[in-house]
């Protein structure tokens, strides 16, 4: 421990101020701490506050759940080649397993695994285009969190959050809640060279879906008057420790202890389910199996949103080895998992248009890649980061439209292709930031979310 905090408070100030000078102490012990998540007026007018990304680690198949392909049936069975992982091979073709209806004014078709997502399509941009890079769930993760395949990065939410601040200087401006605990486990939810205050707050339990989306060490054991003396002695402490001159690491320490007593002081029911009637917690799923668990997250989130937080991921992943979407064998696994999350997905989108949240909420689904329409082993598919579906609702985007689409095997993007550099474009434009012009300087270089790429992806602006 520094020497420095085992002295007395009247011999720790009375040294700093022969080492500073009684006038540079004063200066530091007076000056009010600057909220560095204070909010910041958008570079251009934003069409959403805040986003809610629903995170289906692993890579769910969009051609077994948004994105139908009648050539399959035809195909069932038979080889066809396909360019994959870097080589042309032929492959079995495997039909959807799950059939598909129309549902909507808009006619979008979804599959049997979404019923109560589909009674929402109208509500929803589906982007039927998309690649992205890395065939692996390390790198495409990372990629889906921060841009870069391998280097260490900012997440979205970071940068979200460095360039708004948060809507309620008392609360985060980025919370995830039961992260990823690999595929790069907290880089995917890291500040990387931002100021720390950035990083994500975790909720609940990395790597563990089952886990309670709640604060830890929300409420102090100290009295009010107790705990108020301690905040500022503890500040003035800081203070002389940062010194005059700013150093980054020093003051984003003392950046996340103040928002931690922020937090303390006013937060203690920013996520508190128990407030909810029975009739809301119904509508996610809440105490029901096998809907608690991520319906619980999804209600999490809707009051994060309501509390002014920016930026907010709830996640479908779990601890082990293989990340939960990820049927490289057994994909009717994936009937089990969409019951998990339908119901509540379909109950937050209710839930934010009922509220009028939905129209300056950018809902986004999605995940680091889809899968191949051609089997693995006897029912299984691979990764494929070529062609696959994400999907965005509220905030801006045009509701019951399909933007983009693959080829007749649902394999590769070939029409209206949105890369993630574009998604991420189009999402800080929807926030009314330019992704060019969000920039940090470190090691010489301006860096920005998307690298030097990325468009904004006008076509599904409302």
């Amino acid at each position: 421990m520094n020497p420095r905090f085992n002295l007395s408070r009247r011999h720790l100030l009375k040294s700093a101020a022969c080492g500073f000078g009684h006038l540079a102490l004063s200066s530091i012990l007076n000056a009010a701490p600057e909220n560095v998540l204070a909010p910041k007026p958008p570079q251009h007018p934003a069409r959403a506050k805040r986003v809610i990304f629903l995170f289906m680690q692993g890579g769910p198949s969009q051609v077994d759940t948004f994105d139908p392909k009648p050539e399959l049936s035809k195909w069932d069975g038979k080889k066809v080649d396909f360019n994959h992982r870097g080589s042309t091979q032929s492959q079995k073709v495997l039909k959807h397993m799950w059939e598909f209806q129309h549902h909507g004014q808009c006619g979008q078709p979804v599959s049997s695994l979404f019923p109560n997502i589909a009674k929402h399509v109208d509500d929803i941009c589906f982007l039927q285009g998309m690649h992205t890079e890395g065939v692996s769930h390390g790198p495409a993760t990372l990629f889906l969190h921060t841009g870069a395949t391998s280097l260490v990065r900012p997440s979205v939410g970071a940068w979200i959050s460095y360039g708004l601040g948060s809507g309620n200087e008392n609360v985060p401006a980025f919370v995830t809640i039961n992260p990823p605990a690999n595929q790069g486990g907290p880089r995917n939810y890291n500040n990387a060279f931002l100021p720390p205050i950035h990083q994500g707050t975790v909720l609940g339990q990395p790597g563990d879906r089952n886990a309670l989306p709640k604060l830890a060490n929300l409420k102090s054991p100290l009295s009010t008057e107790a705990s108020v003396n301690e905040y500022n002695f503890l500040n003035q402490l800081n203070r002389i420790q940062a010194g005059p001159r700013p150093d980054a690491a020093v003051e984003g320490t003392i950046n996340s202890l103040e928002l931690a007593w922020r937090m303390q002081n006013n937060a203690a029911e920013l996520v508190n389910l128990d407030r909810e009637s029975q009739d809301m917690r119904d509508l996610y799923g809440v105490d029901e199996k096998p809907t608690n668990s991520f319906g619980r997250q999804c209600l999490a989130a809707r009051q994060l949103a309501e509390s002014g937080v920016r930026y907010i991921q709830i996640n479908h992943c779990d601890n082990d080895a293989a990340p939960v979407w990820d049927q490289h064998s057994n994909m009717p696994k994936h009937q089990e998992l969409a019951l998990e999350v339908d119901k509540p997905i379909a109950g937050l989108l209710a839930d934010l248009k009922q509220r009028g949240l939905l129209d300056d909420t950018l809902v986004w689904w999605g995940a680091e890649f889809g899968r191949t329409p051609f089997s693995q082993g006897e029912d299984g598919r691979d990764h494929n980061p070529k062609g696959f579906t994400s999907w965005l609702a509220g905030g801006g985007v045009k509701s019951g439209f399909s933007y983009g689409g693959t080829d007749e095997f649902g394999f590769k993007a070939v029409d209206g292709q949105v890369h993630m550099h574009d998604l991420h474009a189009t999402i800080l434009h929807l926030l009314g930031m330019d992704h060019e012009r969000l920039t940090f300087r470190h090691s010489g270089r301006d860096f920005r979310l998307t690298d030097v790429h990325g468009r904004v992806v006008s076509e599904i602006l409302a």
